[in-house]
This record gives structure tokens, sequence and C-alpha cells, in this order.
């Protein structure tokens, strides 16, 4: 179970290729799952904490400081926590969405028995469901693409989402977040051999992948049609989910990736032809995504992440994500939370 997925290092990956049968079978198994009853909330609810700040207006919000519109900590229970914990037998589960083909942060490891989950995303639902319902493995995961994380949500086929979900003002209309759990920044990865420096004029006539939905497509349309980017850089392949890329530009059909960092160094070290063009050329913040009206749910999710903080964030790091991405975590370490949210 849980403990014993918890060793000191990944042994024996089976490959890029595994990894895109994975994601291949990734997208099948969402659009097969049934869905799951939404629970009416309840008018009205007491014994939940007052979150301190001020009220955070949608129109007032910038993506610089999405991450501070959150609600404080509380272990009161409230009408989400209650329809999770009144789940009977086989079913009493926290049900996650993640994602089961990013290497070393939700991936199916094939060499456990069954395949397990494993990484730094998924050691953080762990944590959850332990706070929660009082055992780390009552969960049951849901395979959701990048292109889906937050109608997911909305329909109720997930209680949240924990799936590097960057925090930004647009997805805030939507769904509500928890104060952040891991800073990154957009990057370029390409062939060790390409002509591709970084996020700059390199980039002109080559075919860029992103993923739908992600926040390094957004970023990259605006800043083309600010001038920022150049106008002959192409576009146009975006794919459910964001190990695609890396596969497209295996393929050679197309010339460069933009992703987080965090999970650009993670394709990078799968594979020894292609690196990490250029610094970051954004910060942004993942957090875990609910329902916008799941109000205990969210502050109970910022009081397990408050302790998770110091105890338990760093070893996570150190398992999964030192090999890539350094052993100096500071770079990655979210700032200290401020819940600006109210209600």
């Amino acid at each position: 179970m849980y403990a014993a997925r918890a060793r000191s290092s990944l042994r024996g990956w089976g490959g890029v290729g595994a990894m895109a049968v994975l994601c291949a079978l990734a997208l099948a198994f969402v659009l097969l799952l049934p869905r799951i009853q939404q629970t009416p909330r309840p008018a009205g609810r007491t014994g939940q904490a007052v979150a301190h700040g001020v009220q955070a207006r949608a129109g007032d919000c910038k993506d610089s400081e999405a991450q501070d519109r959150t609600l404080s900590p509380s272990g009161a229970d409230g009408p989400a926590i209650d329809a999770i914990k009144a789940r009977t037998g086989a079913r009493r589960k926290l049900i996650v969405g993640v994602d089961q083909s990013s290497y070393h942060w939700g991936y199916r490891n094939p060499n456990t028995q069954g395949a397990e989950l494993e990484g730094f995303d998924i050691d953080l639902v762990h944590r959850i469901a332990q706070d929660i319902l009082g055992d780390p493995d009552a969960v049951q995961f849901k395979a959701i693409p990048t292109s889906q994380r937050i109608s997911a949500i909305q329909d109720g086929r997930v209680d949240m989402v924990v799936r590097t979900m960057t925090i930004t003002c647009e997805r805030l209309q939507q769904v509500a977040f928890s104060a952040p759990y891991f800073k990154t920044g957009q990057q370029v990865l390409a062939p060790k051999s390409s002509s591709v420096t970084g996020y700059n004029g390199t980039l002109a006539h080559k075919r860029i992948c992103t993923a739908a939905g992600s926040t390094a497509h957004t970023k990259l349309d605006a800043d083309q049609k600010a001038g920022s980017l150049p106008a002959s850089t192409d576009l146009s392949t975006t794919v459910p989910n964001q190990l695609d890329c890396l596969v497209r530009l295996q393929l050679g059909e197309v010339d460069a990736v933009v992703t987080d960092g965090a999970l650009a160094a993670s394709q990078a070290a799968q594979d020894p032809t292609v690196e990490l063009k250029g610094a970051a050329f954004t910060t942004e913040y993942y957090g875990v995504a609910m329902k916008q009206d799941a109000s205990d749910l969210v502050r109970r999710v910022n009081r397990v992440l408050v302790g998770y903080r110091t105890s338990g964030w760093q070893a996570s790091y150190d398992m999964w994500l030192s090999a890539t991405l350094g052993k100096d975590p500071s770079a990655s370490k979210p700032p200290a939370p401020r819940y600006l949210r109210t209600s």
C-alpha cells in the first residue's frame, strides 16, 4: 500500500514508449468512467473558521497574486466533507483527478504490482486522504486529461484535482484553489541539436506543441497577439495530455515543446536527446483545485498543506524531483500562504 510505495528511488523505468502507451490508455480510461452524482450543498453551515484578509473580487484579480485567493485553514467539516465521509463500503474514498503519465509527478510505475500510481502529486493526495478519511489509501484515482481538469470538477466526477495545475485568475472564476504547494515557470524543451535557444526570436518559423487548456498555450497565444512572440511561430499543435507533446517532438512533428519547467525537466530525464532551452519565462504556482462552493474542503486542504510544508513536502521532493530539479529545493518551494478569500 502507500507505506510500501515510499521507497528511496525509482528503479527500471520502461521508457518513453511505455509512457506514451499509458498516456493513450489514460484518455480512454477517463472517457469510459461513469460519472459520480453531484451532492447538493445545503444552505448554511456553522463551525467554519473565518478567513483573514480582504474580500477578493474576480475583477481585481491579477495572476501574480492569484495564489493568494484562497480560504484560511480549518479542520471543521462541512457539506463537501460530509458527502465524502457518507460514502459507504468500497465507495468510501476520496475521488481525485490526477495524471498517470507525468514522470515523477503522477505516473504508473510498470515495475510495481498493479502498476501503482506514484509521484509528487500522488504523495500529496495520500496525505489529504489520511486527514479526511483516516486512511492514506482511501483514494479513487481518476485519470484526467489536461484539457478536462476543470470540467471534471464542475461535473462532479472528482472531489478535487491534484495534477500540476497552475492557479490563475481565469481558472478561479470556474473552480476554487488551495494555497500553492509548488512553484514553477514555463520553459522551452527542444532537441539538443536544435537552433532554439529559449523563449525568444529563435522560435520563429518553429512548430510549438502545448497541451490544450494549459497556461503555456494561453501565454504563447497572448504573446503572439501582442507581438512579443514571432508571428511565424506555429502554435496550432495542441494535445489533450502534455506527454503527447514529447511524443510529437520525438516523431519530428513539432520543433519544440512549451510547458512547466518542472514537467519539462522530467521529460528531459526520459529522453536524453532533448533539453531545456533557456530560463523559465513565467512564475506559476500549483494548487489543489476543487468546486467553488466546497469551502469546507478548501479550508481542510489548506490545513493539510500547513503541516505538509513542514513535514512531508521535502521528503517527497527528495524522492521524486531532486534528480531532475536539483538537490536544492528553494526555487520550487511555495511562498508563505496568504488567505485573501473570505467566502
